[in-house]
């Protein structure tokens, strides 16, 4: 039997992808191995966000090339799409295949003659991204990963995703229910919906995701769904308001922000400002006091100044937000920004950075602080962790108890008692 292993960087619509894609395997009969075991194939869904993802990919083959150096590697995903020419070069790599091609890497693997033959896919631009794959994870979870919308149109400044994933495009709403049905059919209780850019659900359907949301919460079979990441230019009244009123539906919010600063959002080119966003946080609030936000900035970016940094700093301290994903700015190629004529220097980047994630600690003990005692539900994970299971609340609380066969896959209520190591609460099971 034919073994292969996946390692996947980046996002989260990366991980529905991989696992979607290891699936073709399993059902050829390899069996699907820890990366750092002994494989006759290494697979990187590779990501080009920044630098540090680029790197990481580059990383990954050089070690992999030296513990195992008859090994077949694969690079696959975004990386690979922008910049195929570069991976070519690295020792090891035998296979690059572009974000279009990807879902096809059990046909290509089985389609080379031995392990010397080196294949690269990549579509060009204006033939790749005509259709739209969608993808989810299973993989023995308790949730899924279910991507639903892929690419993007908004070509921010500092951005290469739509060179990488192409324009925004979905399935339609019948569609893309019907695959959510297939994914319950494995027993699982919570989806978590995936894209590049998840609000723009429909558009090339003359659908919108809210009507997207009011059909998923008919599915019986779905406890719970979650919205991954979406634009606050998107998140509308009705789709705040349907979350607030609808129990499957969890008070959790990913919302990229990406700056405090609106002379700097202009510079990025995002479609809001902070008054919108703080308008948006405000409006959850009002209607879910105890919901979790977690929001995305960029620290560093090149018409960042001091002033504007403080500025976007003294904005979050004063928005009531849960805590922070902090990205520092990362020159690519091939954007608006790189063009820039002023830069902030690594260094003060990473001060910068330093400070943010200071700031995000202190927004997450708070928030934590403000859940003590509360009465909330836990989604219990099946791993047996030393003596523990672990599950999130419906407001993206982590929580452990001891492990209990009867508790996996289901979904209690618990109190939540002490924050223990980790921003995670030890509870009171109630039912």
């Amino acid at each position: 039997m034919k073994k292969i292993a996946f390692y996947t960087l980046g996002c989260k619509l990366n991980f529905s992808e991989t696992s979607f894609i290891s699936n073709d395997f399993i059902k050829g009969g390899y069996e699907i191995v820890g990366f750092n075991e002994i494989a006759d194939y290494y697979v990187i869904n590779s990501c080009s966000v920044t630098a540090k993802a680029e790197k990481k990919c580059k990383t990954l083959i050089k070690q992999i090339s030296k513990r195992v150096p008859e090994a077949y590697i694969v690079v696959v995903g975004c990386f690979s799409q922008i910049n195929p020419d570069e991976i070519s070069e690295l020792q090891g790599v035998k296979m690059i295949l572009g974000n279009d091609d990807k879902f096809d890497l059990y046909k290509h693997i089985n389609s080379i003659a031995n392990n010397k033959t080196k294949k690269i896919v990549i579509k060009p631009y204006n033939e790749a991204f005509q259709s739209f794959e969608p993808s989810y994870s299973i993989e023995g979870r308790t949730r899924s990963f279910f991507k639903v919308q892929d690419g993007c149109d908004y070509n921010c400044a500092y951005c290469t995703v739509p060179l990488a994933r192409g324009s925004s495009r979905s399935n339609t709403i019948k569609e893309t229910i019907k695959t959510a049905e297939e994914i319950v059919e494995n027993n699982i209780k919570e989806i978590v919906l995936s894209g590049i850019n998840l609000g723009d659900f429909g558009k090339n359907h003359g659908e919108s995701f809210y009507e997207l949301l009011k059909e998923m919460v008919k599915i019986e079979e779905i406890e719970r769904i979650r919205i991954s990441s979406i634009e606050p230019d998107l998140l509308s009244d009705e789709i705040i308001k349907l979350v607030a009123d609808e129990r499957k539906l969890m008070p959790h919010f990913h919302i990229p922000l990406q700056s405090g600063s609106n002379a700097v959002l202009q510079s990025m080119k995002r479609r809001y400002s902070r008054e919108l966003f703080s308008s948006r946080v405000e409006k959850i609030k009002s209607l879910m006091p105890k919901a979790c936000i977690a929001v995305d900035l960029i620290v560093g970016y090149p018409i960042e100044t001091r002033q504007m940094f403080n500025e976007s700093v003294s904005f979050i301290n004063d928005t009531d937000i849960s805590y922070l994903h902090v990205f520092t700015y990362s020159e690519r190629k091939n954007t608006k920004a790189i063009n820039l004529s002023s830069t902030v220097p690594l260094k003060e980047r990473k001060e910068r950075s330093e400070i943010l994630h200071e700031l995000s600690e202190k927004k997450k003990k708070t928030f934590y602080l403000n859940n003590v005692n509360n009465t909330l539900n836990v989604l219990w994970e099946k791993e047996n962790v030393n003596g523990f299971m672990y599950g999130f609340t419906e407001n993206y609380i982590r929580v452990k108890t001891k492990f209990s066969l009867e508790l996996t896959n289901e979904v209690t209520t618990v109190r939540l008692n002490t924050i223990i190591g980790n921003n995670v609460f030890s509870v009171d099971v109630l039912q």
